[in-house]
């Protein structure tokens, strides 16, 4: 069943590269997004670099494994506990205004002995150094003549359109989380459905053969024939 779960890990083909474990070097700042097996009685930690005065929003699923919950945690770079979840499937959480370092990120599953868990987990970034790049570059290319359309109006329709685009692109990710643990879900219920019922089966073939062989004694004559 998980060896299932670990391919269809790999299947998403979701990749998360500003997220990693401390020690592999400073990451870039972006969105992103990341599946992992977390094994049972294991606990998994992840380090995510933040800017100061911007806004971190952090979302997770789990896909797949026995009870589908999990343990979660967030830690600030200072070592403030932020968030501590018990036994969730699934959480969203927003960060803001977030402070200069690395953010910790962690999922237990040490309460479970036997199921691992597939879980999926989403960063998003906004940082309040895009506004200020945007409106650097407007004062440069801003020109004196103002054509009919006004630049403002302009960048206010194209900050909506991103804005509008990247959380089409969250839904998206998340809806795309949550078919994969349906569609786990299903499978599992398949495989116990056919299970049982081959099961069933068995008995009821068994229960006949008896029943068969039951009245096949009752008609047997064993008295000794006089001859």
């Amino acid at each position: 069943m998980m060896a299932a779960s670990a391919a269809l890990a790999l299947a998403l083909g979701l990749l998360l590269p500003s997220v990693g474990v401390r020690g592999a070097g400073p990451p870039p700042i972006q969105d992103g997004e990341f599946t992992f097996l977390l094994p049972a009685g294991r606990k998994q930690c992840f380090y995510q670099s933040a800017p100061a005065n911007a806004s971190l929003e952090t979302e997770y699923q789990v896909i797949a494994g026995a009870g589908l919950d999990v343990d979660f945690t967030l830690e600030s770079p200072q070592g403030v506990l932020l968030v501590s979840e018990s036994r969730k499937a699934d959480g969203v959480h927003t960060v803001e205004p977030t402070e200069a370092g690395d953010y910790k990120l962690c999922f237990d599953n040490s309460f479970s002995t036997i199921s691992e868990k597939l879980v999926f987990f989403e960063l998003i970034f906004d940082s309040l150094q895009d506004d200020e790049e945007v409106e650097g570059w407007a004062e440069v290319v801003e020109p004196e003549e103002m054509l009919d359309v006004k630049m403002e109006d302009i960048k206010e329709s194209i900050e909506t359109m991103r804005t509008r685009l990247e959380r089409s692109i969250q839904m998206l990710t998340l809806l795309r989380a949550l078919e994969a643990r349906d569609r786990n879900l299903q499978e599992g219920n398949l495989e116990r459905v056919t299970f049982w019922s081959a099961v069933n089966v068995a008995v009821l073939l068994l229960v006949a053969v008896l029943q068969v062989c039951t009245l096949k004694r009752f008609f047997q004559d064993k008295r000794p024939v006089p001859t």
